[in-house]
């Protein structure tokens, strides 16, 4: 008798080229386990008052009506405004999205705030491509949340688009800056910058936790579903822990 089908919703920014590609590669050659995506605009990270807009519920909530037609199993908002936003955001947002379709949701900065601490990572290595205010928001926003960067490196760059080019040895060396200033857990965040791949052979050479924010969402969105987390093992720390999303 076959496993019931898990199929997991993605909430994805229009301009993100690597959260698909990345979750499906994952996701390759786990049985039973499938990913659907539902688009809505975002082009640029910024705190100005267009770029904020751009991540109104109003705007996102379509999207996860949309994919409640596939009946899915869970659905997460896979991007990591919240982490500038303030983090209440994305804890309204899954309320709405499981009062509109019935079904469990999550996001990327709840997913790695979960990670982190499921982990019991202390001294937190803060990776992004963001401009210098957007990455200061961020280190604020988690601080509020208990979580204060220990260390940081960030691109300066606001044109989302531009994340999905940056080439997988810049992202490695900003890990292993962050790693070599102490830090025991990388946390890659942003969900258009390719750092997925990279966890498992930097968690072994610099043995720290890498917390990439693509695959951290796939994590906490499987155990949101009740699926095994532990099919993708070989993915990187965190999938060799049960997910079990706190809100």
């Amino acid at each position: 008798m076959s496993v019931l089908r898990k199929r997991l919703g993605m909430i994805t920014p229009s301009s993100n080229s690597v959260l698909e590609p990345a979750t499906c590669a994952m996701l390759h050659g786990v049985a039973d386990v499938t990913a659907h995506f539902s688009r809505f605009r975002v082009t640029e990270i910024a705190l100005d008052a267009a770029a904020l807009g751009q991540f109104d519920a109003s705007v996102m909530l379509p999207a996860a009506d949309l994919l409640a037609d596939a009946k899915v199993d869970a659905i997460a908002w896979n991007g990591t405004s919240a982490s500038w936003l303030g983090i209440n955001r994305d804890r309204s947002l899954c309320e709405a999205i499981t009062a509109l379709t019935g079904v469990p949701a999550t996001t990327s900065t709840l997913a790695c705030i979960d990670a982190v601490r499921t982990l019991g990572a202390k001294r937190i290595g803060l990776v992004s491509p963001y401009t210098d205010d957007v990455q200061r928001r961020i280190a604020d926003v988690w601080t509020e949340e208990g979580i204060a960067p220990h260390a940081e490196r960030h691109l300066g760059l606001r044109d989302n688009f531009s994340f999905g080019e940056v080439a997988p040895a810049v992202i490695a060396d900003m890990i292993r800056a962050v790693a070599a200033e102490g830090a025991d857990a990388a946390v890659v965040l942003c969900t258009n910058l390719d750092g997925a791949a990279l966890a498992p052979s930097l968690e072994r050479e610099l043995d720290i936790a890498v917390l990439d924010s693509v695959a951290v969402t796939l994590w906490r969105t499987l155990g949101l579903a009740g699926g095994n987390v532990a099919a993708l093992a070989s993915w990187g720390r965190i999938f060799q822990t049960p997910a079990m999303p706190t809100g």
